[in-house]
């Protein structure tokens, strides 16, 4: 069972406000079983039993009006006794738990879970290495949510700290994607360390989602294949991006100064830009991204479309601009 950004726990150790809760209980038990207790053995009223039993558990002492009997100074003796155990068990279960962090992990954890399942169209990001890290760090920038998954804490802390949200575990689990609400992402990336496990994160996110666009990374190009056969929309390899960013800064140093950015938004039925044409839109305004193409919704291409052309719903927009800039919408739903 994977955990929200938790550390983890013993195995079959309860979480820490079950124990408290557990020993806060305690006391209780124990002075209904001291009420009836005194009522059985000495016959005394229910409500004297009861003063007995719980003035003998707090350690105050026993201004009892009625003689207690050898069996009924035996059940004193044992309620004493079991009340002060319990006492310092259960102080020193809250003292542990806030020494060693555990209760504030788990409460921490509790809002994690709270906050991912009211999340709607987040990106879960598979692995948190380098590559993960980057691919977080832009999306982050552009407004997406983000969900990182991995194995390790060290990787999830960052995570935590750039502003995603976490789940400790392996995402090749239906549990973990679960937990990261693959039901309700737009997107998912799978940027683990290996190929082989990226092919695994791809088929289980795939068999849980049918429609979700899967972009998994790939070291080797004998990969690739794989990956789409389990599932995957896309296919990245690092060190081929790499290789030609650089190749493009020694070729078109000019372009990669300018730091131009493609952008996508989708027409959505009913929206801004349903129905208007290119110029009713307002996409060659100054100032703004440049429209470069349309993609139709039967999959043509219309580079440098003519003002009078007419937008529809499941068009995608295609526009150019300088820098980070904002995230298109529904940029993941084409992917």
């Amino acid at each position: 069972m994977p955990v929200l950004d938790e550390v983890p726990r013993e195995p079959g150790r309860l979480p820490p406000t079950w124990r408290l809760a557990a020993f806060c209980s305690v006391p209780a038990l124990l002075i209904c079983a001291g009420t009836l207790g005194y009522h059985a053995i000495e016959r005394w009223p229910w409500f004297d039993s009861l003063y007995v039993a719980a003035t003998t558990l707090t350690s105050l002492g026993s201004a009892n009006k009625y003689p207690a009997s050898q069996a009924g100074r035996a059940l004193t003796v044992a309620l004493a006794l079991l009340g002060v155990s319990t006492l310092a068990v259960a102080g020193a279960e809250l003292l542990g738990a806030f020494v060693t962090g555990e209760l504030r992990d788990f409460l921490r954890s509790r809002r994690m879970t709270r906050r991912i399942e009211a999340l709607q169209r987040h990106v879960i990001v598979c692995g948190y290495g380098q590559v993960g890290q980057h691919v977080c760090a832009r999306l982050l920038a552009g407004g997406v949510p983000v969900v990182a998954v991995d194995r390790r804490d060290g990787p999830l802390a960052r995570a935590r700290d750039a502003g995603a949200l976490a789940v400790l575990g392996d995402a090749g689990l239906d549990e973990t994607l679960r937990c990261a609400g693959i039901d309700r992402a737009r997107a998912l990336v799978a940027v683990a360390g290996n190929d082989p496990d990226n092919v695994v994160i791809t088929m289980t996110a795939r068999l849980l989602h049918p429609a979700l666009p899967i972009v998994s990374c790939t070291d080797h190009q004998t990969s690739i294949p794989k990956l789409l056969r389990a599932g995957a929309t896309r296919t990245a390899s690092p060190h081929t991006i790499a290789g030609e960013r650089i190749a493009e800064a020694v070729l078109r140093p000019s372009v990669a100064t300018a730091d131009l950015r493609l952008r996508e938004e989708l027409v959505r039925p009913g929206g801004p830009l349903d129905g208007k044409t290119v110029a009713g839109a307002g996409l060659r305004a100054r100032g703004g991204p440049v429209l470069v193409a349309i993609l139709r919704r039967d999959g043509q291409v219309a580079f440098d479309p003519a003002d009078g052309i007419r937008l529809e719903a499941g068009d995608v927009v295609i526009s150019v601009s300088h820098g980070p800039g904002p995230e298109g919408r529904g940029c993941a739903g084409r992917a």
